[in-house]
C-alpha cells in the first residue's frame, strides 16, 4: 500500500499543542508546501494551535520558498527553537519577515541555538539521551549567563542549562519530544524510501527522521517525483521507508532561491568562471579580495554566510582557480558541501562543483573535530573586549547559525565587513580608497549587543589567531586588544578609523603598511 498523502493530509496529523520539527537551508531542500499547508489550516479552521517549532537552521527565505515564515502566524505559533532566523529585506516590499516581527514584539517564545547544537541535539532525541553536553558556546548568548539563547522575555524555560562535569563547565540541552517531521527529499516509492539525487544538501533529514520516530512521532516527507520500488541501488536511499509515514509529491519544487533545479550544485564537473557570478568593484569587493589573500591551498577552508562568501569568487575572478588550479582548494560551509566554489548570497551553503557531500551532523562533527583550520566569517559588530557579534544587532536578529562552532573550532579565523554600515559610500582609484559618506552605524563599538564568539578568548586560551578585514583597514587581535595592523591608501587614521570607532586599538603598528593596492583594482 502506498504511503502517498496529500499536503493538506499531512497538515491534519499535527494536533494542537505539538511539536513540529522541519528544516530547510535558506531555499534549499525546504519543504515549502508542507509548511503552508499548516498555516493555510489554520487559517481555514483556526486548528492547530500553540504549536512548538524545531527547525535546526533557518528554514525557507522568506520571500518565493518562504518556509518558516508560512507558520510564523499568532496562535498557530507558541514556541519556535531555530539554529537560525533568515531575515532578508523583502526585495519589493523592503519589509523584514514575519518572523522577525512577532520576535521583536514579542509575540511568540522565541529561543536561537547555535547550528552545532541544534543537529548534535537530534541525535541525542534519537537515542533518548537525557540531552546533548558541550563546551563550545560557553561565553556566548547561548551560555544561560548571558540570555541562554533567549531571544524574547517570553521565554521562561531554560531549555540550556550550566551544569558542571568532571571540574568544567558545560552548556547541556535537554532533550525534548519530537511529534511530528516534515523533511524533503528528491524521489519517495510506495514504501516511503527516499532518495537525494536532485539536492544540493542533506542536512538533518535522517537525524530529524529518526529523532521523530524515537518519539513515537510521525514523519513526512515533501518530494518531488515517485517511483518504481525497488528501482534504486540501496546507497542512494539516504532515509529508510522505515523511518517515513507518509510522502506528499510536489513536483514544481524549487531546488533553491532563485532556483528551479541546476545540475551544476550536484557535481560531475567543475564551477568555471564563466558561470560564476561576479562582485561589482565596491567596497565588498575590496574586502573580499583581502580574504582570498589569507586563503591557503592544501587547507579546508570554511566560509560563513555574509561578505566572507564573496572570497572564493573574487579568487575564481582574478584567475587564482585557472586551468584546475581549483582542485587545490578545498573550500566547504557548515552545511556540507566539498569542493567547488562556496556561493554568496541566497545560494549560500551549497557550492557550485562539489565533489563531495556530508549531511548536517557529520559536517559538525568534521567541524567540532578541528577539521577546518581556516575560517572566514563575517561580523556585524566589534567590540572592545574583542566579542564578535552577528546573532542580534540593529534591526536584525538572525541568530548564530554555524558561527560559534566554527569560529570556536578554527585554528585561523578572519572576520569579514564593512568598517561602518547605513549609508556607506566609498570611492576607489589609483589603488585606493576615500569615503565618500561615512555609514551612519558604527560597526566597532564599546560593547556589543551580542556575544556570538569571544575572540580574544580563543586567541588567549587556544592559541588561535584573528584578523578583522574592512575595505579601509586591517586589524589582528592579540592578547592585549584589537590591533590596527594596515590602512588603505586615501584614508585619514585619525578621521575615517580612530574617530569611527567607539574605542581605541590597544596597538597601531609602526611603520603601518599600506594595503595592497592590487585589491582596489577595477
Amino acid at each position: 500500500m502506498s504511503k502517498r498523502i496529500t499536503a493538506e493530509d499531512a497538515a491534519e496529523l499535527i494536533r494542537t499543542g505539538d511539536t513540529v520539527a522541519s528544516v530547510g537551508v535558506i531555499g534549499w531542500i525546504t519543504p515549502d508546501a508542507l509548511l503552508k499547508a499548516v498555516a493555510d489550516r489554520f487559517g481555514a479552521e483556526g486548528a492547530p494551535r500553540d504549536l512548538t517549532f524545531y527547525f535546526p537552521c533557518g528554514t525557507g527565505d522568506s520571500i518565493d520558498i518562504r518556509g518558516m515564515d508560512h507558520v510564523a502566524v499568532e496562535g498557530l505559533m507558541k514556541r519556535i527553537v531555530s539554529g537560525s532566523y533568515v531575515n532578508p529585506l523583502h526585495p519589493v516590499k523592503r519589509t523584514r519577515p514575519e518572523l522577525m516581527r512577532l520576535i521583536r514584539e514579542n509575540r511568540i517564545e522565541a529561543y536561537s541555538w547555535p547550528i552545532g547544537a541544534s543537529m548534535h541535539w537530534l541525535r541525542e532525541v534519537a537515542r533518548r539521551s537525557p540531552g546533548y553536553m558541550t563546551q563550545i558556546g560557553l561565553g556566548t548568548y547561548a551560555d544561560p549567563r548571558l540570555g541562554g539563547g533567549k531571544f524574547t522575555s517570553r521565554c521562561t524555560d531554560e531549555l540550556i542549562e550550566l551544569i558542571e562535569f568532571r571540574d568544567k563547565e558545560y552548556l547541556f540541552y535537554p532533550t525534548f519530544p519530537l511529534n511530528v517531521a516534515f523533511i524533503r527529499a528528491s524521489s519517495a516509492d510506495a514504501f516511503g524510501n527516499l532518495s537525494y539525487e536532485d539536492e544540493a544538501l542533506m542536512s538533518s533529514n535522517t537525524a530529524l527522521a529518526l529523532a521523530t520516530k524515537a518519539c513515537g512521532g510521525i514523519v513526512v516527507a515533501q518530494v518531488r517525483s515517485e517511483v518504481e520500488r525497488h528501482t534504486r541501488l540501496a546507497q542512494d536511499c539516504r532515509v529508510p521507508g522505515v523511518l517515513v509515514d507518509h510522502y506528499v509529491v510536489v513536483p514544481d519544487q524549487m531546488s533553491g532561491t532563485d532556483n528551479r533545479f541546476d545540475p551544476i550544485y550536484l557535481g560531475g564537473r567543475r564551477a568555471t568562471p564563466d558561470v560564476l557570478p561576479r562582485l561589482p568593484l565596491g567596497a565588498d569587493k575590496v574586502i573580499a579580495r583581502r580574504a582570498a589573500r589569507e586563503v591557503k591551498p592544501g587547507l579546508t577552508s570554511i566560509f560563513g554566510f555574509g561578505a566572507s562568501s564573496d572570497a572564493p569568487l573574487v579568487m575564481a575572478e582574478d584567475g587564482l582557480f585557472d586551468n584546475g588550479a581549483i582542485d587545490n582548494y578545498q573550500f566547504t560551509t557548515e552545511h556540507g558541501p566539498f569542493g567547488g566554489v562556496v556561493m554568496s548570497g541566497w545560494q549560500f551553503s551549497a557550492n557550485m562543483g562539489p565533489e563531495a557531500l556530508l549531511d548536517g551532523l557529520q559536517q559538525f562533527d568534521f567541524i567540532d573535530g578541528g577539521n577546518c583550520p581556516f575560517a572566514a566569517l563575517a561580523f556585524a559588530q566589534f567590540d572592545a573586549a574583542c566579542n564578535v557579534n552577528v546573532s542580534w544587532f540593529g534591526a536584525s536578529n538572525p541568530g548564530a547559525g554555524g558561527f560559534i562552532d566554527i569560529a570556536h573550532n578554527a585554528r585561523d579565523l578572519v572576520f569579514t565587513g564593512t568598517f561602518t554600515t547605513g549609508g556607506l559610500n566609498c570611492a576607489i582609484a589609483d589603488g585606493g580608497l576615500s569615503v565618500v559618506r561615512e555609514g551612519s552605524v558604527r560597526k566597532l563599538v564599546a560593547s556589543a549587543d551580542h556575544v556570538t564568539y569571544p575572540v580574544r578568548t580563543g586567541v588567549i586560551e587556544r592559541g588561535q589567531t584573528a584578523k578583522l578585514l574592512t575595505e579601509r583597514a586591517v586589524f589582528q587581535v592579540e592578547a592585549e586588544g584589537l590591533a590596527l595592523v594596515e590602512v588603505a591608501k586615501g584614508i585619514d587614521v585619525r578621521r575615517d578609523i580612530l574617530e569611527q570607532m567607539e574605542f581605541a586599538p590597544h596597538r597601531i603598528a609602526e611603520p603601518l603598511p599600506m594595503m595592497e593596492e592590487a585589491l582596489f583594482a577595477p
